[in-house]
């Protein structure tokens, strides 16, 4: 009897010791960072936090942390990777915040997420500590930029994640390895221009009003430009009407380009040009998307300029443009730009008002000769008219064999993504795999395209015809009023708002490792041709089909750095 009881209470004891373990019990575990961790997810296999990588990129971890009690202060340490005294010491370190879609794509791909939550991870908050709530995974992002100088070799560290449960202080190690290997990325040649707005810059100042061209508006430009180059973005689109100061007296127009030619100089400095994009002169007169087109012109009211869209026939155009041009065309001589600009006309003309694009085109090439002209465009009818076609990826794929053709002929034939094209097409949707964000520059690659633009950095916030929330993170997705045109979550920006600073997302991290693999496969041809074509060919099989494992991309990029280190 007395046996039978001590059974019972050992079983007793043995049950509370359990639970006691189940509720406090933590898990800490890493996370291939193309794969997205959701607040839901609960299950992860342990596995090897690993990176190869090329001298002169990054190397990225991701670890899913959870709890079934609230974790408080929680917080990420990281000991550089070392090797024989050699340390990887430029460290970035974050939590990654999670946002809403609140219209979800009209046309989703097969392997879209939907999520029980409704959120999805993108943002990467760089924060010291964070309390996460019970029942809920956070995924930590952990990126080192390798030195072009870095010895090849295997580096190993230390990410150490510590915090308080129930009280309770907690600290959990995990071992993170990189494989560093022989060749480097220097400045990469792919063309990317993310269209960036620096009439968002109060996002940066906690809301608060930035008076354009203060010593804060300078300021904050420059934080933008530094995030710009930072993951590879080596085309900048500023506008030569917004940023220059006319005067007209005598019947005379005179223009003042400092501010503009400042504008230029800070993203020189800061290493996105590159390439200079001058933007829009003109846009549909009426806003009817069939509508012929206008040129906007400074108009003298009252004691101030403001600016008209007006049809090219229209005496102010003349008078206005017949002036500027040429002016603009000296100044950018003087600055040793002329060979590095592009100038846009007007937005994604199509077949029904391309006739009016013509005129406008022809007009300006007369002023200005060596004007090269870029645009995204829905047309074929734009030959000796533009010099940089920029077909939405779609029409890529329709006119593949037109494009390859006007680059023979030596214009350049780039893509670009936006709300379209959606289905089973690679973009950079919150709500599809980030591996299919980082394939965008693998599609250039397959199709010797040699530029990628997409229309939004940071439209935060209602504008132009579009409306979003004010709040960049809460709900990502936007819609155009006019049309009822869904703009899926993260169309509208790509980086996040902070005090001073801007915080990139993990999708933009997938854009800017693709960036490289464009450059790595570029290599890779170079020295075996063959291999490089199977490669991709099995990785890419057309615009609308690809290879998402994430395994077997890792697999086929160490089998590129490994050949290109022998």
């Amino acid at each position: 009897m007395k046996t039978y009881n001590l059974i019972i209470l050992s079983g007793i004891f043995l049950i509370v010791g359990c639970k006691h373990i189940s509720n406090t019990d933590l898990v800490f575990e890493y996370v291939d960072p193309l794969q997205k961790i959701f607040p839901e997810s609960t299950y992860f296999p342990p596995s090897t936090a690993h990176a190869d990588v090329a001298r002169g990129e990054h190397a990225t971890f991701q670890f899913a942390v959870r709890s079934n009690e609230t974790i408080t202060n929680l917080k990420i340490e990281v000991s550089p990777p070392e090797k024989e005294g050699e340390s990887l010491i430029e460290i970035k370190k974050g939590f990654v915040g999670f946002v809403e879609v609140g219209r979800t794509n009209p046309e989703p791909s097969r392997d879209s997420y939907k999520p029980l939550s409704g959120f999805f991870p993108d943002p990467i908050i760089y924060q010291e500590t964070k309390d996460v709530a019970f029942g809920t995974t956070q995924p930590i992002w952990v990126s080192i930029k390798i030195p072009k100088s870095a010895s090849p070799g295997i580096y190993t560290g230390e990410v150490q994640i510590s915090g308080e449960i129930n009280g309770n202080t907690f600290v959990k190690i995990k071992e993170v390895s990189v494989e560093v290997f022989k060749p480097i990325i220097g400045k990469t040649s792919l063309w990317v221009t993310n269209w960036f707005f620096l009439d968002r810059l109060h996002y940066l100042n906690n809301n608060k009003p930035v008076e354009k061209y203060s010593d804060l508006f300078w300021q904050l430009s420059r934080v933008l430009a530094k995030t710009l180059a930072e993951y590879r973005q080596n085309v900048a689109m500023l506008s030569p009407l917004d940023h220059t100061e006319f005067t007209f007296e005598n019947n005379k127009w005179s223009f003042n380009f400092s501010n503009f030619n400042k504008m230029v100089n800070l993203f020189i400095d800061e290493g996105v040009i590159g390439r200079l994009e001058g933007g829009h002169f003109g846009a549909r007169l009426n806003g009817d998307w069939s509508g012929p087109f206008g040129l906007n012109v400074p108009v003298v009211v009252g004691d101030s300029i403001d600016k008209q869209l007006l049809p090219l026939n229209d005496r102010k155009v003349q008078t206005f443009y017949s002036s500027f041009l040429p002016a603009l065309m000296n100044n950018l001589k003087d600055n040793g730009w002329e060979d590095i600009y592009l100038q846009h006309i007007a937005d994604e003309p199509i077949d029904d008002n391309v006739d009016s694009y013509i005129e406008i085109s022809k007009f300006i090439k007369g002023l200005v000769q060596d004007v090269k002209i870029i645009e995204a465009c829905h047309t074929h009818k734009l030959e000796n008219m533009i010099d940089v076609w920029v077909p939405q990826m779609n029409f890529l794929k329709e006119g593949l064999e037109f494009y390859n053709d006007q680059q023979k002929k030596g214009s350049e034939a780039w893509y670009y993504t936006c709300l379209a094209p959606k289905g089973e097409y690679a973009n950079r949707f919150i709500e599809q795999p980030l591996i299919k964000t980082r394939l965008l520059h693998w599609v250039n690659y397959k199709y010797d395209i040699p530029g990628y633009l997409h229309w939004g950095f940071n439209f935060w916030g209602s504008g132009s015809g579009i409306s979003t929330s004010n709040d960049p993170y809460g709900d990502t997705s936007g819609m155009i009023v006019s049309s009822g045109n869904v703009l899926p979550g993260g169309d509208c920006w790509i980086v996040y708002p902070g005090d001073k600073r801007i915080f990139p997302s993990i999708r933009l991290e997938a854009m800017r490792d693709g960036i490289v693999d464009y450059e790595l496969l570029k290599m890779y041809h170079e020295k075996f041709p063959d291999k490089a074509n199977d490669l991709v060919g099995t990785t890419v099989y057309g615009f609308e089909h690809y290879d998402t494992n994430i395994g077997e991309l890792r697999r086929k990029r160490r089998e590129i750095l490994e050949n290109l280190s022998n």
